[in-house]
């Protein structure tokens, strides 16, 4: 009798790190993994302690400005580059997710397609650039980029059409997932 609340309490452990685990990954509104659309720069180094976080400089006549910050695992994945904003007390302005264990609250990941974007998120706008489409959610704060070399050859080398959901193949591949907290 003894052995079953011990297995039990096993089992409830395993599934307790494990939803932890998946929270580390989890893309929302307010919050990339570990980030929340409130944190400080300053506090990066507490948050990513077991991580390793690159910053790359600017020295202006003011002194110095971090443009961007690499945040890479102790093995060396690449998880996210950050963009800091230029306020008084620096927060997190845009995200770059490097990383195909992060995911959207409905599923979306860098390994997912144009059909999944269309399928669980609903799209607000696409905007055209030279080389990419960038897709826009209503929902959520993350947006997409396809390049276009994923688009039928007749929309690969315009840059002036404004291209449609229904123009991009449902097997188009997310070449980019950011988030924008501006």
């Amino acid at each position: 009798m003894t052995r079953l609340p011990i297995y039990a309490i096993v089992l409830l452990s395993l599934l307790f790190i494990n939803c932890n685990t998946n929270n580390d990954f989890l893309i929302t509104k307010d919050q990339v993994g570990k980030l929340e659309k409130s944190t400080p720069i300053d506090q990066l180094e507490t948050i990513f302690a077991a991580d390793s976080i690159v910053r790359d400089t600017a020295f202006t006549n003011i002194g110095e400005r971090v443009r961007k910050i690499d945040i890479f695992e102790k093995g060396g994945a690449h998880l996210m580059t950050l963009t800091p904003s230029l306020d008084s007390v620096p927060k997190v302005d845009i995200i770059r997710i490097y990383d195909p264990r992060f995911v959207t609250d409905k599923g979306v990941r860098l390994n997912s397609t144009f059909k999944d974007i269309r399928d669980k998120h609903k799209i607000a706008k696409i905007v055209t650039a030279l080389n990419n489409v960038v897709v826009f959610l209503k929902d959520s704060d993350a947006y997409f980029t396809i390049a276009k070399t994923e688009l039928p050859s007749s929309l690969q080398y315009t840059s002036s059409t404004n291209i449609e959901a229904v123009q991009i193949p449902d097997a188009a591949k997310i070449k980019y997932i950011m988030v924008g907290w501006e």
